[in-house]
């Protein structure tokens, strides 16, 4: 096995060692500066880059009959690594719907105790329904880019709300098997 051993400019040194396969393994390095990583730090990565993932998940049929959003237990939370990088967070919804009654599913967004995006509403963006027949809406999805400004640990979720408050609406109405449930899903982005 062959070493290349580079000795730094006063001390210490680095040392290459081809690694025990067969045949020819070859490393190409830029014609151009740039920066070798060396750990887990995203410092290198250019703006854009997508430093983490994570997701939450509710399978549990949930409903509302109030115009005030509460939570529906569909939860993820993330740490930023930079207070300059954004979380792109895609929200979907499955087996949405309404029960008999004229109302409007009403789904919001939420980092911590701030509400950053409303699905649907009264004014527009919403989904109205006949007052007397019960709706099977499917899939509410939403994407959505927040700049949440810190490196604390950051909780997004969802609420429900039944925008009319004069029937019940509903989320993860759903009884095929298997059931993975409605997910929020989390991204930092490097800023």
């Amino acid at each position: 096995m062959a070493k290349l051993i580079l000795n730094g400019s006063t001390s210490g040194s680095v040392t290459l060692e081809s690694p025990a396969v067969s045949g020819t393994t070859t490393l190409t390095l830029p014609a151009t500066s740039g920066t070798v990583l060396t750990s887990a730090s995203n410092t290198g990565f250019p703006a854009g880059s997508v430093l983490q993932v994570v997701q939450g998940t509710y399978a549990t049929f949930t409903s509302s009959s109030s115009s005030s959003y509460a939570d529906t237990g569909l939860s993820a939370t993330i740490t930023p690594s930079s207070s300059a990088n954004k979380i792109l967070v895609f929200s979907t919804i499955l087996g949405t719907g309404k029960n008999t009654g004229n109302t409007k599913i009403g789904l919001q967004l939420l980092r911590g105790a701030t509400a950053i995006s409303v699905f649907s509403t009264e004014t527009g963006r919403s989904t109205d329904y006949g007052a007397s027949a019960q709706v099977d809406v499917g899939t509410i999805s939403a994407i959505n880019l927040d700049s949440p400004s810190t490196t604390s640990a950051t909780t997004y979720k969802i609420q429900l709300a039944s925008v009319s408050n004069t029937a019940q609406v509903f989320i993860n109405n759903v009884n095929t098997s298997p059931f993975l449930g409605s997910t929020l899903t989390l991204v930092e982005v490097k800023g």
